[in-house]
């Protein structure tokens, strides 16, 4: 019998869960069930609906009602799949492909070199060789082209015999070389997902539910989705042409929703709604290992068992994104299109390679921006936004450092590698409440950088000089307020709490009924409280283990990925034989064919 987990009311006071104001990291831990309607409604699916109470709890922690908690744990696409013409400009797109596929037209796919550009750029190229299009993909250098379409490119594109350009998670800030497409004559399609200003580039068609005129409600999606929907009103357009028959049979679309679930999860959008759906059936697609080149990748990764949603933004997505980082900007699109197990084997191990020496350029280039966001935050501590830059960086890895930054100091980082050429090339990313896109589009459209965009989350600009503090000050002036406002709201949020003892494989997989887990769909996290740690130490590149005992004499495994140089990876490692409340997620893997369960901490606070 699994043992029980106790809801956090029990153990609180009405402000702090287990009175933890100040923790390690410096959050106040608050019961996330706090509210009486949301325990209601928890009691609710555990006696009308029959579902255990740890699940249930963690499911109206999410806002699922009890009448909506049957349909969330079994999505289904069909329920959930809009009109795709619900989205601008659908219909003129649908058509124009439509138009491309009868007659057999050259059509070029232009994507982004990021794991969201490689996958839309395999799904519509997918598509389209089914059909016999001739379709070629272009992804471009990420330090020779930079992000999006170029004039270089296109023409070349055309001069290859294209008519029909489409631009896939890009293009739609693309102003200049598409206006040069149609002048040259190729019609554009722009299927994006960024953030987009009031003057969009002159082109056939431009899909993109972020535009400020669309009124679909889907800026949730990230381009792969956006890619998907196209490619359900183009496989209309045909049927109702009456383009398929005997012998030309309808592509099975939902054969490729693998490829939207790994966009999905690896471009960090909400896991809600009808992305929550895709990466459910992605990863039932997925587990079947009939796309050559993700099977290659899960062995090259030497991935033990079934897909998970995780691996899919922590194991697959990285060595994708190796290519584009700091490699051959293609291989991931190649990649994710070869039927040839020989060469999807060759493509995975070089990507492997590469996630490796990637690792090795961003550790030692993390280690510099921290210690110099130290000492900028040593003389100011209270900066709401953090810019650090280097001519030592290499452009790939500056996303990256701008995560590290933001996660270690929790506000808002830039990173920038400063270019030979005068340039600074930067990526951003921030934090819930602080959009970093839509400052970077006021910083392009008042001159301060020369090229830019993004969305909440994540961003990323070019800027003529290397005046990294004017475009400080100006992020400053814009976010400060929100900054502030997210910080002091800050606080981890818990699910409950459990003895070592209760952390089995029963209650992982209990939990993992309400997943996936990611942006927007918060995994669980638990706290264990007053649990001993009895050993500790290093292990991989900057993680710390632990083994927790309770005072009933059970033991767990537990690791804190990337936390030895931070306080909490500190706390822990002189930690050793203290009592602790300790916050973190559960979680079962698998290795050399056996379980593990361990719990991954996210927080720590003093049992004194």
């Amino acid at each position: 019998m699994m043992p029980p987990v106790s809801a956090a009311s029990s153990l609180t006071s009405p402000r702090a869960f287990l009175g933890v104001s100040d923790s390690v990291t410096g959050r106040c831990w608050r019961e996330r069930c706090a509210d009486a309607r949301t325990q209601a409604e928890a009691a609710v699916m555990t006696q009308a609906h029959g579902l255990p109470e740890l699940l249930a709890r963690v499911l109206a922690g999410r806002g699922i009602r009890p009448d909506a908690s049957a349909a969330y744990l079994a999505p289904r696409l069909r329920d959930l799949l809009p009109d795709p013409d619900s989205l601008l400009d659908m219909e003129v797109a649908a058509k124009r492909l439509a138009r491309a596929v009868r007659r057999g037209e050259s059509v070029a796919v232009f994507g982004d070199y990021d794991v969201d550009g490689a996958a839309s750029a395999a799904l519509l190229a997918g598509y389209l060789r089914s059909l016999g299009v001739p379709t070629r993909i272009h992804i471009p250098d990420r330090i020779t082209e930079g992000y999006g379409p170029n004039v270089a490119a296109v023409t070349a594109l055309a001069g290859e015999g294209a008519t029909l350009l489409v631009c896939v998670d890009c293009g739609t800030g693309g102003h200049g070389p598409l206006e040069e497409a149609e002048k040259i004559g190729l019609d554009v399609i722009v299927l994006d997902h960024h953030a987009a200003s009031e003057v969009l580039p002159p082109v056939r068609a431009l899909v993109n539910p972020n535009r400020l005129d669309d009124l679909s409600g889907l800026g949730h999606l990230c381009a792969a989705g956006v890619v998907f929907l196209t490619l359900v009103a183009l496989n209309r357009t045909l049927r109702t042409e009456g383009f398929f028959g005997p012998g030309r049979p309808e592509p099975k679309l939902t054969d490729d929703l693998d490829l939207v679930a790994l966009a999905t999860v690896a471009d960090v959008v909400p896991l809600t709604g009808l992305n929550r759906a895709f990466v459910v059936q992605g990863l039932t697609v997925m587990r079947a290992r009939g796309r050559k080149g993700l099977a290659a990748l899960f062995d090259a990764a030497a991935l033990d068992g079934p897909p998970e949603a995780w691996h899919l933004g922590y194991v697959v997505g990285p060595r994708i994104n190796a290519g584009g980082r700091i490699g051959d900007a293609g291989l991931g699109a190649r990649l994710l299109t070869t039927a040839d197990p020989a060469e999807a084997a060759r493509i995975a191990t070089e990507l492997d390679r590469l996630n490796r020496e990637r690792q090795a350029i961003e550790a030692l280039a993390v280690a510099e921006a921290e210690a110099e966001t130290d000492r900028a935050l040593g003389l100011d501590p209270d900066r709401p936004v953090l810019v650090a830059g280097s001519r030592d960086w290499h452009p790939g890895v500056v996303g990256l450092i701008a995560a590290r930054l933001k996660e270690r100091f929790g506000r808002p980082a830039f990173a920038f590698a400063l270019r030979p050429d005068g340039t600074a090339t930067g990526s951003g990313r921030s934090i819930p409440g602080a959009d970093l896109g839509h400052v970077v589009r006021l910083c392009v459209e008042e001159g301060l950088a020369a090229k830019g965009g993004g969305h909440a989350m994540a961003a990323g600009v070019t800027l003529p000089g290397h005046d990294l503090g004017r475009f400080a000050a100006y992020l400053t002036g814009h976010l400060a307020a929100a900054v502030g406002q997210a910080r002091s709201a800050d606080a981890l949020l818990l699910d409950g709490s459990v003895s070592a003892g209760g952390v089995t494989a029963e209650t992982v997989r209990l939990i993992r009924r309400a997943g996936p887990f990611g942006q927007g769909a918060p995994e669980p996290v638990f706290a264990l409280p007053r649990h001993r740690i009895v050993d500790a130490g290093l292990v991989g590149t900057g993680h710390v283990r632990a083994r927790l005992r309770s005072r009933d004499g059970h033991a767990v495994g537990a690791i804190s990925f990337r936390a030895a140089q931070g306080p909490l990876g500190q706390a822990i490692l002189n930690g050793i034989g203290r009592e602790f409340h300790v916050a973190g997620t559960l979680n079962c893997d698998r290795w050399r064919g056996a379980e593990r369960v361990q719990v991954r901490i996210c927080d720590l606070a003093s049992a004194d």
